[in-house]
């Protein structure tokens, strides 16, 4: 069979792996001029590795990723350092990377709370009965078993942070996900995820893959003289796409009203990155990952001191720092400009470090995109799109549909296999 991919990105890449492998032709269709999706990366001429536009890692538990990366031959490659990740009280930074130092915050109050959160902790990591968590709201589930003190200290900025307005309406089982998935080492690809993307799409094209770059597809449709279906008129025997949900959409006017009422009904939130390379360190601490109250009235979600992870001799010197935000579409922060938005986080800087200047910022990038983090509400699995379509020959495969678990790299890929298993 012939078959086209629309996406070069990790979902659509592992797709053509395993199709390619299986005897097909395939051909990736990719917008951009470069393979990765949204864990593609950037690179300065002085630096040795690339840096992520949107924050990215891995965890040890990641099982469709590392086995991509063992079948690939490049597991040698994977680094798994443990960076410290801090959380905030009454203007203090505290350790929170381990379940110990955890129950050692502060924040959690004393006796009775921090026995609650030990035990609900220790209950979702242990069960695996994600439909019924489904069925309830974070807020009501974790206000309920942990109690108001433990959600509002803990977990509340977490979904305000992620969900802003929905924050109230996201089911229990996605924050079981997070919490299930999550280890205290964190990895990443030796020369950063755009070598590690580079890496794979050489590795297809040696297989035989075609990958289009610069190709951005306009539409697909039924083949009316035959079989098969149409990508901008070039006939396919079947097709997968890997876009948004709103992309799916346009891309595909033929699909049923049903499908594509379903797509557009489907609920994400957008994204705003800056990432900055310093003459020298925010954190005097060292610590890696701030998890940032927006009560506080911090203009941004989370703070990333990214060379207290990757060490700094890996981007010539420069000290890299992370600052992100999800947010709705039409936040002011998308028609700001680069510059704007660095005036508008420069006081924050100052609260992590109170000698932090202007003139220590030696380069500033700014990267947006519409489509960073589905928002599952209560019962979200029966909203997911089947990966196959009514259209036969066409499936859909996005970070919208990976639901229980949480968009990243490795469902990326194990949903891009999943749907490669079903065109086979």
């Amino acid at each position: 069979m012939k078959i086209a991919i629309i996406g070069a990105g990790y979902g659509g890449m592992a797709a053509a792996w395993d199709l390619k492998k299986a005897g097909h032709d395939v051909v990736i269709f990719e917008s951009a001029d470069y393979v990765g999706g949204l864990a593609s990366g950037f690179k300065e001429p002085h630096w040795d590795w690339s840096v992520e536009k949107f924050y990215h890692h891995w965890f040890q538990s990641d099982s469709a990723m590392l086995g991509l990366i063992r079948e690939l031959g490049l597991e040698d490659k994977v680094r798994f350092p443990r960076p410290l990740t801090v959380m905030y009280y009454k203007k203090k930074w505290y350790p929170f990377d381990s379940i110990l130092k955890a129950l050692l915050f502060p924040g959690l109050g004393f006796g009775l709370n921090k026995i609650r959160f030990g035990f609900v902790g220790l209950y979702l990591r242990l069960t695996n009965n994600w439909r019924a968590l489904e069925k309830v709201t974070a807020e009501e589930w974790m206000m309920k078993y942990a109690g108001r003190q433990v959600y509002e200290r803990m977990w509340k900025p977490l979904l305000v942070g992620k969900f802003g307005p929905y924050y109230k309406d996201v089911n229990m089982a996605w924050l079981w996900a997070r919490i299930k998935a999550r280890t205290t080492r964190l990895g990443t690809f030796e020369g950063g995820f755009q070598k590690f993307a580079d890496v794979f799409a050489e590795k297809l094209r040696a297989l035989g893959v075609e990958i289009r770059l610069g190709a951005g597809s306009k539409s697909i449709r039924r083949n009316q003289s035959g079989a098969g279906l149409l990508v901008d008129g070039e006939a396919f025997d079947k097709v997968l796409v890997t876009s948004s949900p709103q992309a799916m959409a346009k891309l595909c006017p033929d699909l049923p009203e049903n499908y594509l009422r379903g797509l557009l009904a489907l609920k994400s939130m957008g994204a705003v990155v800056m990432t900055l390379a310093l003459k020298q360190p925010l954190s005097n601490e060292g610590f890696y990952w701030f998890n940032v109250p927006k009560e506080e009235g911090y203009p941004f979600l989370a703070l990333v001191e990214h060379t207290n992870f990757a060490p700094k001799e890996n981007f010539g010197g420069d000290y890299i720092v992370y600052a992100g935000d999800y947010l709705e579409l039409g936040h002011e922060y998308f028609s700001m400009s680069d510059e704007e938005l660095l005036e508008r986080f420069i006081p924050a800087f100052q609260k992590f470090n109170a000698e932090f200047k202007r003139d220590w910022v030696k380069k500033v990038w700014v990267y947006k995109t519409n489509y960073a983090q589905p928002v599952p509400l209560v019962n979200h699995s029966r909203n997911i799109p089947d990966i196959q379509t009514p259209i036969e020959g066409l499936y859909f495969a996005s970070m919208s549909q990976v639901y229980p678990w949480d968009r990243g790299t490795n469902f990326a890929v194990e949903i891009g296999r999943r749907a490669a298993g079903m065109m086979k």
